[in-house]
Order: C-alpha cells, then structure tokens, then sequence
C-alpha cells in the first residue's frame, strides 16, 4: 500500500535532460581555458591552459571512481600551489574560473521542449528540483538564472555544493530531504543510466529514462532497467499519469 501515494515530486537531471551543447566541446574548451589563464595573468599568475585541462581530466578519474566532488576551484588552487603560486587570493581564483565559465556557457541551451514541460508540470501542482553532477555550483546556477527556469524549481543542487555525486546515494537523499519526503515519493528523470538511473533505483525511486542525447554502453543496458524510458520530455505528462494510475489502482 505504500506505493499507492500519487508521486507529486520530480528530481531532474540537468546536462542531457533539460539542457544540451550546441556544438563541439573541443574549441570551447580550449578558448575557455585560454580566458582562464589570462585572467590569471592579470595577476601576475602564469598557467599554461593545458597544464590545467590535464589536471582536470585526472580530477574527472579520480570522482568517477569514488562519486565525490572537490570542486574545480579546488584543483586550480592545489594545481597553483604546486607551481609555486601558494598564496593566490581567493578572489582571483574566482574571476579566473568565472572567465573560463564565460564561454563554457555559451554552449549550453535548453532543449525545445524543456519550457513547455516544465510549466505543464507546474500548472499540474508537480514540485520540481535538480540535482547536477557538476564541478561548480556557481555556473549550474547561473545558467538556470539565463535561461529564466530557476522559478519552476524549489531548488537547485549541485554535486560541487554536496559534495556527493550521482550515483552515490546520499546525493540522492539530500536532495529528497529538500522536499522532506522518502524515496517511493519521488521520480528521477535524467539521460544517464549509471548517473541518474542506477543511482535512483539504489535508494527505490521511480525512474524514468531520456534517451535522446544518451551515451551507454551494452553492459549498461543489461544491468540497469529504468521503469520507463521516454525519448522527449513531451512524452513525460502522459507517463507520470500512467504511473499515478498505476499507484492508484494498487
């Protein structure tokens, strides 16, 4: 009888579900850790750009194996400290990856359907949140402010702020205790298997799937079974209807 309460609460993913990249990552990245090292050098502070891309992709190793997030500030100010620059002012590291984030976010935008949903959710009295795997608060939450969705959702979470990444279960569980709510309450909808899917599932929430923009493996599809998988948004309102039928009816 516990699964006969109506699921009026949905976790989204951001990257791959809500929003997508315009184009290729390589160019953006390589101008965006070229505004990196130069607002550095405005103070003073040489960083050769791929010196600290190359640190990153270690970084990305290391919180892929263990789902913690230390934050991208973290790395330049160790990276720095390495080098020789130990007492870089707070400040400065913020402007620097601020540069940087300048033009990783142009790439980003919403996906034609993301609007649309969300307001049909929220005309429906649907509480929505996000939790983001990502390296910097700060940039998750000013793209939600450019592209004007921050008042569809009760909050915004990031791994950066956390700590935890998806799918580690306690990123999960912080982000139900926003709502005070228990996982059966809850649908998790993201583009990731591993992330999103098998993370929700570890902790019993619904799961729905958008396979649109989603990369897995054959391995991954065998292991991980989503409760449903939609390939657009649009098709989300008919299917949480469907579940809450369901529920109803059990």
């Amino acid at each position: 009888m516990m699964n006969a309460t109506p699921i009026r609460h949905i976790l989204f993913d951001l990257g791959g579900t809500l929003m997508h990249a315009c184009g290729d990552w390589s160019p953006i990245l390589e101008r965006a850790d070229q505004a990196l090292g130069n607002k550095l050098l405005e103070h003073n502070i040489k960083l050769e750009p791929k010196i600290f891309r190359a640190r990153l992709h270690k970084y990305y190793e290391l919180r892929d194996q263990v789902f913690q997030e230390t934050t991208y500030h973290f790395v330049l100010r160790e990276l720095l400290k390495e080098l020789g620059d130990a007492e870089v002012a707070e400040p400065v590291l913020r402007s620097a990856l601020d540069a940087m984030y300048s033009v990783t976010q142009t790439n980003w935008q919403l996906e034609d359907d993301t609007v649309a949903t969300l307001q049909k959710l929220k005309s429906k009295n649907y509480k929505l949140g996000i939790f983001s795997n990502a390296g910097d608060d700060k940039d998750v939450q000013e793209l939600i402010e450019n592209f004007g969705i921050r008042s569809s959702f009760d909050f915004v979470l990031t791994s950066a702020a956390c700590y935890y990444r998806k799918p580690h279960p306690r990123a999960f569980e912080i982000a139900l205790a926003q709502w005070n709510i228990s996982p059966h309450e809850a649908v998790m909808i993201g583009d990731s298997l591993e992330a999103d899917i098998y993370g929700a599932k570890k902790i019993k929430m619904q799961t729905i799937w958008i396979t649109r923009r989603a990369q897995f493996k054959d391995e991954d599809m065998r292991r991980i079974k989503p409760d449903f998988s939609l390939r657009n948004l649009s098709e989300l309102m008919p299917t949480l209807e469907r579940i809450n039928l369901t529920r109803h009816a059990t």
